[in-house]
């Protein structure tokens, strides 16, 4: 394990995106999933019962940008509420549909592979899963969120085991750490949960409220090699970081700015570049409730709203998809 102190292992480096419905930028992003090449696939969720924004978009961290592929509706390669996504060895993207109840595969370039899921609480079937990760044998884990468990499936949809049954309450984000252990955000539970590879339950991260090391309704979940645990904590509109061993190590609030779309979006619609310059970003607020995550993170630009998803690339960064301003804040963690 390398002992850090409560302050030097993530430390804020850039921010992607754009709030656009269709194109370039992302629409209420739910997740992020890393691909091979350096290529991100930013999972849109847009708004319930609106079709537009509904789509996967592919950019890298340098904010190139690839295209999009998916849309709204019912057929192969269309969503309804996309929740999450993971990749498999062969750069196969596999994406959840908490609505449709589904798992829908695509190639690395957006071509449709196939699709699969039955609604329901039996053996194999799916109720609003919201979460998804796959291990080093392309095996993958589904969190089925309202059947209170996650389930592990072949990547052709075969049931192989059932994790954490009596023990969840709507599990959101699942990942498999690098030693193979799974690690789910306990939703409803307010802590992250730890399972071995064998489905046994070893050890739980955080507890209920506000204070540091603790949580409120965490939607994801990231391990590094060193064991150390990056969880959304969304219900506190903040990031929190832990040891191997549940100890609380760091808390973010966010610190996003200005994303290369954004500078360019600025720079052609002066009148709204303008209107920024002048603005005071910083300024005191007043707020109703300042104890009230929410309306603090509502507010104040730079900091995190409605973050649901961290995920770890193989360069030592963590990404934090934020919901609300449709972005993702990118830090870097100390080796």
């Amino acid at each position: 394990m390398t002992t850090l102190t409560k302050t030097d292992l993530l430390q804020y480096d850039l921010t992607l995106g754009l709030s656009v419905m269709e194109g370039r930028g992302f629409y209420y992003p739910a997740d992020t999933v890393i691909g091979d090449n350096g290529r991100l696939y930013v999972v849109n969720r847009s708004l319930e019962s609106v079709d537009r924004g509904v789509r996967v978009t592919v950019c890298d961290i340098e904010s190139e940008y690839y295209g999009t592929f998916g849309s709204y509706g019912e057929g192969d390669g269309q969503f309804i509420w996309l929740t999450s996504g993971a990749k498999n060895s062969q750069g196969h993207i596999y994406l959840t549909d908490e609505y449709l109840h589904r798992v829908t595969t695509f190639d690395a370039d957006g071509n449709f592979i196939r699709v699969w899921g039955t609604h329901g609480s039996g053996a194999g079937e799916l109720d609003g899963p919201c979460g998804i990760a796959i291990d080093s044998d392309d095996n993958i884990y589904v969190s089925d969120t309202y059947n209170n468990r996650v389930q592990k499936f072949t990547s052709g949809g075969v049931l192989l085991a059932v994790i954490g049954e009596g023990a969840l309450s709507m599990p959101w984000g699942v990942t498999v750490a690098p030693g193979g252990d799974v690690y789910v955000a306990d939703w409803g539970n307010d802590r992250i949960a730890r399972f071995t590879a064998d489905g046994e339950f070893a050890a739980a991260y955080g507890e209920p409220g506000r204070g540091e090391g603790q949580l409120v309704k965490p939607a994801s979940v990231a391990v590094d090699a060193d064991g150390n645990v990056y969880v959304a904590d969304w219900g506190n509109e903040r990031v929190q970081a832990f040891d191997d061993d549940g100890a609380f190590v760091q808390l973010l609030r966010g610190e996003a700015t200005l994303s290369p779309w954004a500078v360019n979006f600025l720079s052609i619609n002066r009148e709204e570049g303008e209107a920024r310059t002048r603005a005071d970003l910083e300024r005191d607020i007043e707020f109703f409730d300042a104890d009230d995550p929410h309306e603090v993170s509502s507010h104040i630009e730079k900091f995190f709203w409605s973050p649901m998803s961290v995920k770890l690339d193989g360069k030592g960064r963590l990404f934090v998809t934020e919901s609300n301003r449709h972005r993702i804040q990118v830090y870097r963690v100390a080796s």
